[in-house]
């Protein structure tokens, strides 16, 4: 690991609706290409504040490795923009990720290489019961974890959470390179996902719930709407989905056996 992340931010100078010139903070984006083994893969537009957790998950989530001791080492070369992954066989042929791929609507054009589709079909996650106070739980303490967001707008944040705890916050320009940030960031530290929350400021999608499946996670919460297809991916692999989050209001579209009503009752 090259523990090569960038700041989040770059100072610009703007003028307001009266015309005073004000400077303001823009969101750092830099493209970073993906090898591995030498062979390109992907580029990627990001914030690069996490760019080794981000290669890991989006090489997890695309179906590229399963296990991350092939992985021999990640070197991020931020001149070049590119991060190398290393391989412990050095011999890997993706072929088969890459000859089937959906380009799918999320941000930046979130790439879903493989028949991961078909993947699904045989994920399951296990069931997870929460309460509407634990819901409310999760959404206050996130209230402090929009660092970027409130200085610069521009970006989506997401989080791995327990009923009572943020374990991981990150924001990226695209919500999917966040979602992939924190399947590394689990890959890495072998955490498992049965008893965690997912939380994302942007929209449920097929590709967002492809993902969380994946990584066994039970609970996916949005402040966001969802797409149909995102609920017919959490309705497969059994994935509770709560969509517009906000204060005291959210919609249950799918998995409302697993919700405790504690309040307004």
């Amino acid at each position: 690991m090259s523990n090569a992340g960038l700041g989040f931010s770059r100072p610009a100078i703007a003028f307001d609706e009266s015309g005073n010139r004000r400077e303001i903070e823009l969101v750092g984006e830099r493209a970073l290409t993906l090898y591995v083994d030498k062979k390109e893969i992907v580029t990627l537009m990001t914030m690069g504040t996490h760019p080794e957790l981000l290669t890991l998950g989006y090489l997890k989530n695309q179906g590229f490795f399963e296990h991350i001791n092939e992985i021999a080492r990640i070197q991020v070369d931020w001149e070049t923009e590119a991060v190398a992954v290393v391989t412990k066989h050095k011999n890997s042929d993706f072929s088969k990720q890459m000859e089937q791929r959906t380009v799918t609507t999320g941000c930046g054009q979130g790439t879903v290489f493989g028949r991961l589709m078909d993947k699904l079909k045989g994920i399951k996650v296990t069931p997870f019961l929460l309460k509407q106070t634990d819901i409310y739980a999760v959404l206050d303490a996130l209230k402090s974890h929009n660092e970027v967001y409130k200085k610069a707008g521009a970006v989506h944040g997401c989080a791995l959470c327990t009923t009572s705890s943020i374990n991981f916050f990150i924001e990226d320009v695209g919500r999917h390179n966040a979602v992939d940030a924190i399947a590394g960031y689990m890959w890495l530290n072998n955490i498992k996902g049965d008893d965690k929350i997912f939380y994302t400021t942007g929209r449920l999608t097929s590709e967002m719930l492809i993902k969380i499946s994946q990584m066994g996670i039970p609970v996916i919460l949005s402040r966001s709407g969802a797409t149909q297809m995102g609920l017919e991916m959490a309705q497969q692999s059994g994935v509770t989905m709560i969509s517009r989050a906000k204060g005291q209001h959210f919609m249950v579209l799918n998995g409302i056996e697993n919700i405790r009503f504690t309040m307004n009752k």
